[in-house]
């Protein structure tokens, strides 16, 4: 099962809620994510019209597809209850807040869902944190073999 994270997420944003939600994709898509090939270089999540949107997320072109294959970066609709919608909807309207794509996982019944996060962009400061909580995380492992 491939499971594709975005690693810049947690280094640029401080999460505060996380949920899952369900994509509306097309069969190429969904061969192209099991492949393991999707990224997500600058991809964001927008509301338009009361609903939830993704941009930016690269699902590469099936290797297998024909004239019919899906175009890589077309925005995809994102599938929550109503309830969760108008929580995010409310929580992005207060200054600093951006809803961030976090992963994309097979659940146990083989959907394809997309964890999203609520986060606040961090300061520089909070980076260099970050880092060097990870460095120190790096020095122990590498010096005591955990």
């Amino acid at each position: 099962m491939s499971n594709i994270r975005n690693r810049s997420a947690y280094f640029e944003y401080n999460i505060d809620d996380k949920y899952i939600a369900g994509l509306v994709l097309t069969g190429t898509e969904v061969k192209s994510i099991r492949a393991g090939k999707a990224s997500f270089n600058d991809s964001y999540c927008y509301f338009n019209k009361g609903e939830l949107w993704i941009k930016s997320l690269h699902i590469a072109e099936y290797s297998h597809g024909n004239y019919n294959n899906h175009d890589p970066l077309r925005e995809r609709k994102l599938l929550l209850n109503r309830k969760e919608l108008k929580k995010l909807e409310t929580r992005i309207k207060e200054k600093g807040f951006t809803v961030v794509p976090l992963s994309i996982f097979i659940n146990e019944k083989g959907l394809i869902k997309l964890e999203i996060g609520l986060g606040k962009g961090k300061k520089v400061h909070d980076k260099r944190e970050s880092i060097k909580a990870r460095d120190t995380e790096r020095e122990i492992k590498r010096k005591y073999g955990v």
